[in-house]
């Protein structure tokens, strides 16, 4: 039987705190009533063993794509909601996910609603996906809105998998010239030192600088170089925890060349789609805006929304705000105000969302096609210098012999 920790209210209006085992969260409200207690709902979590693991367990993408699709085809066709979570916790191959869904099912058969229940994991369910539920739960359209949140999920896992497939084959290419640079630095350059040492011949200007860098990396002076890196990173890390440095380091990367502009478009794309998905569901502006700004990943578009939230609380539109502050570019504002005009706001953010979409998929692929040669040939210029620079020596001698 499980165990479940409650906080209530008693008759002199006075906070308790306390745990009872009992088979469910419905008899549990029941039992405390009985002894003059109101506990919230929200209150009531449950102890156990396994369970910790299960409310801080962060769900992939793909996991939950799947769950919300699959939840909304069966609402759709009749099924009852405790039968549909019954059958996706016996069918969902990751046990942990499966644990999950069958908590959810035991506190939604308590008596919570599906948004409470899914409130608990966090982790699992962030707070646009429990917030578009309870919109659902209220207007009697669970099923269109888990549709259109599964559509959300889907566009929203697409561009990123776009955009770090676009990064896979710089990374890897960099890694390889790292690799290649640092091997023949490391164990071919110190091989013809002790050659051009025996010749005694005079070496040239690259061949020198060659040997130095092998000797540094060689030595002591190595460790200082790699501690003060690591230092480095490791501060920029701790100033990127605080609110100013993450707001300005995210404020550098929207200045890059062309990844700046990249990063732009992804952070409309995102805002736009995530605002038109919840107000298509029905959840109000204002709510919709708080929670776009913790969905923004990025500080400089967060605190965007969130003055702009400010401005449409003391009765500005939307597109106001979003044009004062310089992040959007006149075509989304422009489309946000006739949007707001027209009373169709939430068709206009998603014309948006499409069009960004279909920008960003642009500037990957021209970025992808553009790198590559540019990789290339930095490979041959590094690869090849040192190669070089071993060998003008050996040429140089040659030619004196002749």
């Amino acid at each position: 039987m499980p165990t479940f920790a409650y906080v209530a209210k008693g008759r002199d209006g006075s906070m308790k705190k306390g745990t009872l085992a009992v088979q469910n969260r419905k008899v549990l409200q029941e039992t405390l009533k009985k002894r003059g207690l109101t506990v919230d709902t929200k209150s009531i979590t449950e102890k156990g063993k396994g369970l910790k693991n299960l409310t801080g367990r962060k769900v992939k993408a793909k996991e939950l794509l799947i769950f919300t699709r699959q939840l909304a085809t069966m609402i759709n066709s009749g099924l009852p909601l405790l039968q549909c979570l019954d059958i996706l916790a016996e069918q969902t191959e990751d046990q942990t996910f499966a644990g999950i869904i069958d908590k959810i099912g035991s506190n939604v058969e308590g008596g919570e609603t599906l948004s409470d229940a899914l409130r608990e994991y966090k982790r699992a369910f962030p707070e646009l996906y429990v917030s578009m539920v309870r919109a659902g739960e209220a207007s009697g359209e669970l099923d269109n809105v888990l549709i259109q949140l599964a559509d959300y999920l889907e566009a929203s896992e697409d561009l990123k998998r776009r955009v770090r497939g676009a990064m896979v084959y710089p990374v890897v290419s960099l890694f390889i010239i790292m690799l290649i640079s640092s091997g023949l630095i490391l164990f071919v350059v110190p091989q013809f030192q002790k050659i051009f040492e025996e010749m005694g011949a005079t070496l040239p200007a690259p061949t020198m600088l060659l040997i130095t860098i092998s000797e540094t990396l060689r030595s002591w002076k190595a460790l200082v170089v790699v501690g003060a890196v690591i230092a480095g990173v490791m501060g920029l890390k701790v100033y990127n925890e605080t609110e100013s440095g993450n707001y300005n380091i995210d404020r550098f990367k929207l200045k890059m060349p062309v990844f700046g502009m990249l990063l732009r478009k992804v952070a409309v794309s995102r805002f736009t789609r995530t605002l038109s998905t919840l107000i298509r569901s029905g959840v109000p502006i204002l709510q919709a805006l708080e929670i776009v700004e913790s969905t923004a990943g990025s500080a400089v578009f967060g605190k965007v929304i969130r003055d702009a939230a400010e401005a449409v609380r003391n009765g500005e539109t939307l597109a106001e705000p979003l044009g004062r502050s310089g992040e959007f570019p006149p075509m989304v504002t422009r489309m946000i105000s006739v949007g707001e005009k027209t009373g169709a706001l939430e068709t206009m953010l998603e014309k948006i969302a499409d069009f960004y979409d279909s920008e960003v998929e642009a500037l990957v692929d021209n970025l992808t096609s553009m790198l590559e040669p540019i990789l290339l040939v930095v490979m041959g210029i590094v690869v090849g210098g040192i190669i070089i620079g071993l060998f003008m020596p050996i040429m140089n001698l040659s030619t004196i012999v002749n």
